[in-house]
């Protein structure tokens, strides 16, 4: 529902200064708080036969200043855009058939204090009542609602959050509360409309906002306020994260290691505000030296003495977590003492060498032998 509120009216009647046969009648200065709403009554009148034609006549509301072929601020013509700030926010309500040129103005904002004129059009009549405006004048809210609760809430903890509205005028108009938003939504819906409001808030609810809106009922002018939960609780889940791998349930198990290997393990625990983590081995605290940064733990080459309970610990006002497991260091498999395939045959490669290298002495020895025969006995 719109809200609407009708304010100061200052001067109603018909203006003399218009041409023969033009007349509007409409709320001269009006005055409307930011977020609020406004009706503004107008009719009008202008020389015009239904002889002429039977079109439905063309109403507009520009802001001063603007020219008549500027985007108004409202009108019934669907081939002329409005506004882009005023659009879904100015709209007429009367039908113009009936001279009614009614407005509405809805979600008021600073920036639309100013000066408005109306204008119709129809077959020849293209007028604008420029002796007749309308002057908006937009000003800063007076009340405002507003949530009361102690910070931060707990979790589980049962806690009644107050909605008040003060206001300058309407005091004695009854006011309708009602809320809204994630933390309410398992509520009973016939317990969400008092100004005071039981919840018990749970963890997924911290950072989610919560609405309390207030309506002034005959006015129909509604106001809201929200705020975002700030919601303590205990650490929920500790999760040990190692290497790259994710375990959520060490509790009791055993997590295998080689010697001589790079360990990093880091602990995370959800909770608000965030716990401390600690880091304990055999039961003793580990030593600043010995852990990077809060919740991490890095050891770069495990020993076999580093086997052994290691355990994260989540403290928090509200109470604490741990998680807790056995280290295991085994030794890696002994270097290899075998000889490798290069090595093994390395032996039969020079062998054949040498074998090649014989057999071409050889063969160059049987051709020198050959060849010096045939050239002594050719010479006989």
């Amino acid at each position: 529902m719109v809200p609407l509120l009708l304010l100061l009216p200052l001067l109603v009647g018909e203006s003399l200064q218009e041409k023969p046969g033009y007349r509007l009648r409409v709320q001269e200065s009006l005055a409307v708080q930011a977020g609020l709403g406004v009706r503004v009554p107008c009719s009008f009148s202008y020389p015009w036969s239904s002889w002429y034609s039977s079109m439905e006549p063309f109403i507009y509301w520009f802001r001063e200043g603007d020219g008549p072929h500027s985007d108004p601020v409202a009108t019934n013509n669907p081939k002329r855009p409005v506004k882009t700030e005023t659009q879904g926010r100015f709209r007429l309500l009367g039908d113009p058939s009936h001279k009614d040129c009614s407005l509405s103005i809805s979600d008021a904002r600073m920036s639309d204090t100013g000066v408005y004129y109306f204008r119709v059009e129809r077959d020849e009549v293209k007028y604008s009542y420029r002796d007749k405006k309308l002057r908006l004048q937009v000003t800063a809210p007076l009340g405002k609602p507003y949530i009361q609760f102690p910070e931060p809430l707990e979790a589980g903890r049962p806690t009644t959050l107050t909605c008040t509205l003060s206001l300058a005028s309407g005091g004695g108009l009854p006011l309708l509360f009602s809320w809204a938003g994630e933390a309410v939504e398992s509520i009973d819906p016939d317990t969400l409309h008092s100004s005071e409001l039981t919840l018990t808030p749970r963890p997924q609810d911290h950072g989610t906002n919560l609405t309390c809106w207030v309506t002034l009922q005959g006015s129909q002018v509604t106001l809201e306020t929200t705020v975002q939960l700030n919601v303590s609780y205990a650490p929920r889940l500790v999760t040990t994260r190692i290497s790259q791998e994710s375990f959520t349930d060490l509790n009791g198990t055993s997590l295998p290691i080689l010697e001589g290997q790079f360990l990093r393990l880091v602990c995370v625990a959800d909770s608000n505000p965030p716990a401390t983590l600690s880091w304990l081995w055999e039961g003793k605290p580990l030593s600043p030296s010995q852990h990077s940064a809060p919740g991490v733990l890095e050891i770069p080459r495990v020993g076999v003495g580093d086997g052994g309970e290691v355990t994260c610990r989540a403290q928090h006002p509200l109470g604490s977590q741990q998680v807790s497991f056995s280290l295991s260091v085994q030794k890696g498999p002994p270097p290899c003492s075998c000889k490798t395939e290069e090595q093994q045959g390395s032996w039969p490669l020079v062998l054949t060498l040498i074998r090649g290298a014989l057999m071409g002495a050889g063969f160059l020895l049987t051709y020198g032998l050959t060849w010096n025969y045939y050239t002594r006995c050719g010479g006989h």
